[in-house]
């Protein structure tokens, strides 16, 4: 496997000591009541009560700002005390936040982490076992009878949606530019600046990368293939906006092996961000091989993922590889976040080949893998 020099010494050596191990031991066997506490630390704003008094607070004041009783505080600044998310001065008596409280509070991605684990993840990752060994989302049951997620996104609660796409956008959002930059340079290389460019947005949800396309250059011109219920929800965010007259859908089950790719048009880019993610291997071998019977010799497919052995830094590769289980106990039952070895035999096995990969787009965990036929 390869591996980024980033994060391949903390994959390939012990990074612990023994009691750094126990320590980490105790946390991951006390991992659900860590999360919550964290959360509920953000949840009643004490973290940002801290941030925002650089002498402290006593738990008395903490509990007046509150409205919690003194019980609650003790609880959870007992808890956050000794998980490293607050700080004691001891002679003071008061709390401070700690650096680890600060990037709970501060970072936006991580924000997005916790919604999406509380509000999608959490009561069905408690049959994780029951997803892996029967190969299907058996988590999803308690929202509702569909075989994916995907199929039902749009009944999913208002709260669950809402945690479901802030955490689908926030990994993508921050990338859309340059790959837009990209796939502009290499595609007007050729046609010349003022031509039209047409691309088909496989799995293009709710509009959000064609919309980006069509405001991004006025020559851009999008198709979104996904479900019916999706491209629904695509017109109903696009409509009225800037270049939507640009923007057109395709409903189809992309699972389906009999379902063939729009071929009207010739295609200069098929974009796939975010996407293969969403299947199994077999899966993800049949949609390349039915996106490469409308290629030609001059077009190419984007493929746009994090994939976690191209990470430079280990949290966000621990990220991404613990969000495959999402996949497994919710999403589909047998999807994950793949590594470039994974990938790459995939694209070959359906008759591509990887011209180049582009790495650290965006926020840097994003690759953009150039197929061609």
């Amino acid at each position: 496997m390869h591996l980024f020099s980033g994060i391949a010494s903390s994959l390939t050596e012990e990074r612990f000591t023994a009691r750094e191990a126990q320590h980490l031991a105790h946390i991951i066997s006390f991992g659900p009541v860590v999360f919550q506490t964290a959360r509920l630390m953000l949840k009643y704003g004490i973290f940002e009560m801290l941030n925002t008094s650089p002498n402290g607070l006593t738990q008395q004041e903490i509990e007046e700002r509150t409205g919690l009783s003194s019980y609650a505080c003790k609880c959870l600044l007992e808890a956050s005390l000794t998980i490293g998310t607050v700080i004691i001065d001891a002679e003071k008596d008061v709390y401070r936040l700690g650096k680890t409280g600060w990037f709970l509070l501060n970072d936006p991605l991580i924000r997005a982490d916790i919604d999406f684990n509380h509000d999608v993840n959490y009561e069905g990752w408690f049959v994780l076992d029951k997803a892996l060994e029967e190969g299907r989302p058996a988590g999803l049951e308690h929202f509702g009878p569909w075989p994916t997620i995907y199929e039902g996104l749009s009944s999913l609660p208002e709260q669950v949606q809402k945690s479901w796409f802030g955490f689908d956008h926030y990994y993508s959002d921050h990338s859309f530019d340059e790959a837009l930059q990209l796939i502009e340079t290499e595609t007007l290389r050729s046609k010349g600046e003022d031509a039209d460019v047409h691309i088909l947005d496989v799995g293009g949800n709710t509009g959000r990368f064609a919309q980006r396309c069509v405001t991004y250059n006025p020559h851009f011109h999008v198709t979104i293939c996904d479900l019916p219920q999706q491209i629904a929800m695509m017109r109903a965010a696009t409509e009225g906006k800037e270049g939507a007259d640009r923007i057109d859908g395709v409903g189809m089950n992309l699972l389906d092996p009999n379902s063939a790719f729009p071929s009207e048009t010739k295609y200069d880019v098929i974009w796939m961000s975010q996407f293969l993610d969403c299947f199994g291997e077999e899966e993800i071998v049949s949609i390349l091989s039915r996106a490469a019977k409308i290629m030609t010799p001059d077009n190419r497919i984007y493929i746009m993922e994090t994939l976690w052995d191209r990470q430079k830094y280990l949290p966000a590769a621990f990220a991404l590889t613990q969000i495959s289980l999402y996949f497994t106990a919710l999403a589909n039952g047998n999807s994950k976040m793949y590594n470039t070895d994974d990938l790459t035999r995939l694209v070959r096995q359906a008759g591509l080949e990887v011209e180049t990969i582009h790495d650290h787009l965006g926020m840097g965990g994003h690759s953009i893998m150039v197929v061609r036929k």
